[in-house]
C-alpha cells in the first residue's frame, strides 16, 4: 500500500538520531553565572568544550595569587550579559545544563574565553579550543601569565595538577614545546601536585590527556633521576 507524504516526513523524523535532536537553537538574553556558564533566557547553559577556573579559585602571577575565577567570570559578563546570546545545544551535562556553543554576533564565546586565557580547552569533551589555547599559552594571557590549576583538577584536589608556563627555573622555547618531546617514546609527563610534589603520568594513566606536562621523559628511571615520583593510582 502507497504511504503518504506526511507518513513519510514522520517516519524519517522518528529515526532522526539524538544528536541530530540536540542540535537545538537557544536564543535569549544572557546573564553570566561564572567563567563557563550562563543563563541564556530562562535556560542555564554550559559552553561546550572549555573549562573556566571556578570562581573561588586562585592562580598565580610573578608570585602572587591573583583572582582567576573571579576574572574569568567578569570576562563572561563583559561578552554576553545584557546581549543577545545564541546557543546551539550539544545535549545535557549531568547537572542537566544544556551544553552550548554560544555567540553574540559574530562572537564565538566558547573560542574567545579560550583566546583571551581565561579558559583551557577541555580535551576530554572536545579539541575544537586546542588551537585557541595555545595561541593564549603563546602569548601568554590570562592564566597562562603565570601558573594554575586546571579547573577539572581543582575541583578534585586530590588529582590537583599545576600547570606553569616555564620548567622549574627559565627553560628556553624549546624546552617548553613539550610537545615536541612525544615523538618516539618520550611521552613521559612529568608535572607538579597541588602539594608541590614532583609527580610523572605514564600513557593509559588516569588524568595522563589532561596533564600538561612541565617535563617530559623518555624512561621512568630518567624521571625518576630529575626528582620525580609515579603518580599514585587508586
Amino acid at each position: 500500500m502507497a504511504r503518504s507524504p506526511w507518513f513519510l516526513t514522520a517516519l524519517i523524523l522518528s529515526l532522526v538520531s539524538p544528536e541530530a535532536s540536540a542540535q537545538q537553537i537557544i536564543s535569549g538574553p544572557g546573564r553570566a553565572k561564572d567563567g563557563d556558564t550562563l543563563m541564556v533566557g530562562d535556560t542555564d547553559v554550559r559552553l561546550f568544550g572549555i573549562d573556566a577556573p571556578e570562581f573561588d579559585q586562585t592562580c598565580t602571577r610573578d608570585g602572587q595569587a591573583w583572582s582567576c575565577g573571579t576574572a574569568a567570570a567578569d570576562q563572561l559578563i563583559n561578552l554576553v550579559t545584557g546581549k543577545d546570546v545564541e546557543c546551539r545545544s550539544a545535549g545535557k551535562d549531568q547537572y542537566g545544563r544544556t551544553l552550548g556553543r554560544c555567540s553574540v554576533g559574530a562572537t564565538d564565546v566558547n573560542r574567545t574565553m579560550v583566546e583571551l586565557g581565561y579558559a583551557v580547552a577541555y580535551r576530554r569533551y572536545s579539541s575544537d579550543y586546542v588551537a585557541a589555547e595555545q595561541s593564549a599559552k603563546a602569548a601568554k594571557l590570562g592564566m597562562w601569565g603565570g601558573s594554575f590549576e586546571t579547573p577539572e583538577h581543582f575541583r578534585h584536589p586530590g588529582n590537583a595538577t599545576t600547570v606553569t608556563t616555564s620548567r622549574r627555573e627559565a627553560p628556553n622555547a624549546a624546552q617548553s614545546d613539550w610537545a615536541a618531546s612525544t615523538q618516539g617514546n618520550c611521552n613521559i609527563k612529568g608535572n607538579r601536585n597541588r602539594k608541590g610534589q614532583w609527580i610523572y603520568h605514564l600513557p593509559g594513566m588516569p588524568y595522563y590527556d589532561e596533564t600538561r606536562p612541565e617535563e617530559m621523559f623518555c624512561s621512568e628511571a630518567e624521571a625518576q633521576a630529575a626528582g620525580y615520583r609515579r603518580a599514585i593510582v587508586r
